[in-house]
């Protein structure tokens, strides 16, 4: 082998080089981005997580470490996160959209916690369930979700269970898609889906739930409409409760999606008609949800987290448009937290860390989310394509690209304007050091629960 990574390359097979990218669904971070000893960008992302609430647990390769709530009330309440399909901030009235359809979510806008700066990481589903589930940044190639290695990682769900939960991963879909079931059943969660093909193989350790066909009024190539998975997860919650064990469940959605059908009769904009009558279904659907469950037993004590997955489109006049990030984020029903607005710049992979201080968790992290209200949160945001990973902090963007590229720009919010601008070596750095030990913490087991290396 030479230490000219262009010879390496050109001397493969093409064909093995094409497989091996595919079936690995990963672009090697090592390989192709610019770094820095491993120690010295450690050392940077320890000092960028360090606070006064945490305390980490190994001096090596780790980020591992324990965190106290900042809080001395203690709540266990059940957590029901709605992660909205394609769903962007600027559809909403809340964020200057004037279309008028999102009414029930600009009226919760108004009553709940509402992250009015946060971004997501990516621009597919499964990164955004890798954002919202692990709180990484995202690494180059496809999302964790796809990959090899992905099992008994310490996720918000092994987070849930480790304080008594029990944990549940609800699609609207066939969760084989994607790789979605294996992922979420070989970390803790147990798999409520449309089991639509019965002879595809599997291996997982989770049980797995198929939706009644009974249960089901309204389908199309996505799955089942979102009123049918919601009436899944109320059907669960009221077992949950009987058992008397508190739950935590990740419902992800499929409306606000092509085709953009939905059942007929529910809103004023024909099934099928476009993005807009998705996203009006969308809002109506989790409108009809909260109304049949506030009278259920369990709803005093439980919380609503409403967040997308990812925007609706990501092409824009900038080849990573910050814009094409901007989802709407809201904590529905915490006790004493009625209307809070956080307006600090903060990303998808924030929103657990925020809500486990809001509820007065200790707990052992590996997660790279900060509590976006710690006196000492700098605001900052990761952004990735396949191969393009931004980092901003403030208004200070850095996009790295393979070949070792570095691009470094200011950025102008109110135009969505990207100048480019001499570098700031140190934010630089911080951008290139979280990269980098988040694939490291990945490819050698230090996401895993225990640490096992």
């Amino acid at each position: 082998m030479s230490t000219n990574r262009y010879q390496n390359e050109l001397s493969k097979s093409g064909i093995y080089s094409f497989f091996s990218a595919y079936n690995n669904n990963e672009i090697n971070y090592d390989h192709f981005y610019q770094l820095m000893d491993n120690k010295d960008a450690f050392k940077i992302i320890k000092n960028d997580l360090k606070d006064s609430s945490s305390i980490f647990l190994q001096n090596s390769f780790s980020i591992e470490r324990k965190i106290k709530p900042t809080t001395a009330t203690v709540q266990r309440p059940n957590v029901i996160m709605i992660t909205m399909e394609s769903f962007s901030a600027d559809f909403m009235k809340t964020f200057g959209n004037n279309q008028g359809i999102t009414p029930v979510l600009d009226s919760l806008a108004k009553e709940s916690v509402l992250f009015t700066n946060m971004y997501a990481t990516g621009t597919r589903t499964v990164r955004g369930m890798e954002a919202l589930s692990l709180a990484i940044p995202p690494t180059p190639g496809n999302s964790i979700v796809r990959r090899k290695n992905n099992d008994q990682l310490t996720t918000i769900g092994s987070i849930f269970s480790q304080q008594g939960y029990d944990t549940s991963f609800f699609y609207g879909g066939d969760g084989y898609f994607d790789n979605m079931n294996k992922y979420f059943g070989n970390n803790g969660y147990n798999i409520i889906d449309r089991n639509r093909n019965a002879f595809a193989k599997e291996n997982y350790l989770a049980p797995r739930t198929s939706i009644d066909d009974r249960n089901i009024t309204f389908e199309n190539a996505w799955g089942i409409c979102d009123e049918d998975l919601y009436n899944e997860v109320i059907r669960k919650s009221d077992q949950q409760y009987k058992s008397g064990k508190p739950f935590y469940d990740f419902v992800m959605t499929t409306s606000n999606h092509r085709p953009f059908t939905y059942p007929d009769g529910k809103i004023d904009i024909p099934s099928g008609s476009g993005r807009e009558g998705a996203v009006k279904y969308t809002d109506y659907a989790i409108g009809a949800f909260l109304k049949k469950i506030k009278n259920k037993p369990w709803y005093k004590n439980t919380v609503i987290v409403i967040v997308a997955d990812h925007c609706a489109s990501s092409a824009g006049k900038n080849e990573i448009d910050i814009s094409k990030y901007h989802i709407p984020a809201m904590i529905v029903n915490l006790q004493d937290k009625q209307s809070l607005k956080i307006d600090k710049m903060c990303s998808q992979i924030d929103l657990y860390p925020t809500l486990f201080n809001f509820l007065g968790w200790k707990y052992t992290s590996n997660l790279y989310g900060k509590n976006v209200l710690s006196d000492n949160y700098i605001p900052r945001i990761f952004v990735g394509t396949y191969q393009k990973l931004a980092y901003m902090e403030n208004d200070d963007l850095v996009i790295l690209s393979p070949q070792q590229k570095v691009e470094t720009f200011k950025y102008i919010q109110g135009k969505n304007d990207q100048i480019a601008v001499l570098p700031k070596p140190e934010i630089v750095r911080r951008a290139i050091a979280n990269y980098q030990t988040a694939y490291y913490l990945y490819k050698n087991n230090g996401l895993k629960q225990n640490q096992k290396k």
